[in-house]
């Protein structure tokens, strides 16, 4: 059976030699670098606001349990419900059970990372219920059957012929790769689903206690859609989506946007409390918010990472990681993916299986510079290294090497010899022309490279011999 460490060398392998897909990527990263900057330039001070951001967050942090509790309340009293789950299963099954209690048969969704993170659409399928993605890039991916590519853009990977491509294949009708007519198209097509929907779900960029609401950030105005249209709404998110009070939206809003895409507020902000009241036009009749821990009350509890929690999944980090515009975000096989998902992906999963995600870092530090709330990223990367090292959870293989490097530096005789050795070994390698084939001791190396030049003598060698000359 592969693991999951095998299963990410593999597509990393395949994607770090794909030419097509790094250009892709480039473009795309490029086009966000370039809004990025312009957006931190509409900042009197953009450091501070990052200051004030990680300050609420803290905040939110420190008095978790009372300022749930407080937006439970607020929410019950108008009406509404609120379910806290303990993982997954729990969140999925409280889904399920509210559609067969109200007969759905059509959801739509907005973007949520949270329902990919419980799997929740093939539970729904798997029992009859049809699932729309109304987000472009998701309904892209589902019309693939892809999980999101990036948190933000989650078809970031594709082109508009690739698009146009899967148009004509899975709707028809299409003629042409204008973006503009493909979306049109996509638009004509997923009307019909919002009037058909009797479910919206929707995910939650905050989670306000003081007045008991959630906040949506969209640029498309399928949030809106989804949670005003069907009679019933269920928002899901992480209980870490919670902030103390209303007025920090005027900092976090502006900076996620700003971090995420570059803009200085999203298209569509959208502040929601209950359902529809009895002189109000629109709106659901039922409202219910799902609280899932899934872990991270554990991370709470540790208090070297827990700051991890205070990821608004703006995708900055993504963006400006060497590895992600590499390898590309399928090949880290999880919900979340680059530098923030190495990070929490142990910790909501398990270290034993998805401890390989941290050592698969440049550790260069630039998703530390752009995090807007200065999540110690890439110390944290080297603190989930540490903890697999001591779980014990590596190759045997790893150990005995490590085991032999530690006894071979621990006495420069040995270390000279088997410098001296090794020299020789890479040499002879050379000349009998197995260099880039799996008989190689570099072969990972030289299987896409070619071999360095190793010296006939070693540093101490010419250092010996260059300090006996001077004297």
């Amino acid at each position: 059976m592969t693991t999951a460490a095998q299963e990410f060398l593999r597509k990393a392998d395949e994607k770090s030699f794909d030419l097509r897909h790094r250009k892709t990527i480039r473009q795309g990263i490029d086009s966000y670098e370039s809004a990025h900057n312009k957006g931190k330039s509409r900042f009197s001070d953009w450091e501070a606001a990052r200051d004030r951001c990680a300050q609420i967050k803290a905040e939110a942090l420190s008095r978790l349990d009372q300022y749930l509790i407080q937006f439970e309340e607020v929410v019950t009293s108008r009406g509404g419900y609120v379910f806290w789950a303990a993982n997954s299963e729990e969140a999925r099954n409280y889904v399920l059970e509210v559609a067969k209690k109200n007969n759905i048969k059509t959801v739509v969704k907005s973007k949520s990372m949270v329902t990919e993170e419980i799997h929740l659409n093939p539970l729904l399928e798997k029992n009859g219920i049809e699932v729309w993605e109304t987000d472009l890039g998701e309904y892209i991916v589902q019309l693939r059957n892809e999980p999101p590519y990036h948190i933000v853009t989650p078809a970031m990977h594709l082109n508009r012929s690739d698009i146009a491509k899967l148009f004509q294949e899975k709707i028809g009708g299409v003629q042409t790769n204008d973006p503009t007519q493909l979306v049109a198209l996509a638009r004509r097509k997923l009307r019909q689903a919002f009037f058909a929907g009797e479910m919206g779900i929707s995910g939650a960029n905050f989670l306000v206690a003081d007045c008991g609401m959630i906040a949506i950030n969209t640029n498309e105005g399928n949030g809106r859609l989804c949670t005003s249209l069907p009679r019933i709404h269920i928002a899901m998110a992480g209980i870490e989506k919670i902030i103390p009070h209303l007025q920090d939206l005027a900092t976090l809003w502006p900076v996620l946007a700003t971090a995420g895409t570059g803009q200085h507020l999203t298209t569509y902000c959208t502040l929601i409390g209950g359902a529809r009241r009895n002189d109000e036009v629109d709106g659901p009749e039922q409202f219910h918010v799902v609280l899932l821990d899934n872990g991270r009350t554990e991370l709470l509890d540790d208090t070297e990472q827990r700051d991890v929690l205070r990821c608004i999944r703006c995708g900055a980090c993504l963006n400006a990681c060497p590895i992600f515009r590499n390898v590309g975000g399928h090949t880290y096989g999880t919900t979340y993916q680059g530098p923030i998902g190495s990070v929490l992906t142990p910790h909501l999963r398990g270290l034993k299986e998805f401890n390989h995600l941290s050592f698969a870092s440049s550790l260069c530090g630039a998703c530390t510079e752009i995090c807007p709330v200065r999540i110690d990223l890439h110390h944290h990367l080297l603190q989930n290294r540490r903890n697999a090292v001591n779980s014990g959870n590596r190759p045997w293989t790893e150990r005995l090497a490590f085991s032999f490097w530690r006894w071979m530096m621990l006495s420069p005789r040995r270390f000279r010899f088997f410098g001296w050795l090794g020299r020789k070994l890479m040499k002879a390698v050379r000349m009998l022309g197995l260099s880039g084939t799996r008989l190689d001791p570099m072969y990972k190396w030289t299987k896409y490279r070619a071999a360095p030049d190793f010296p006939a003598q070693s540093f101490r060698e010419m250092w010996m011999r260059n300090h006996a000359a001077n004297r």
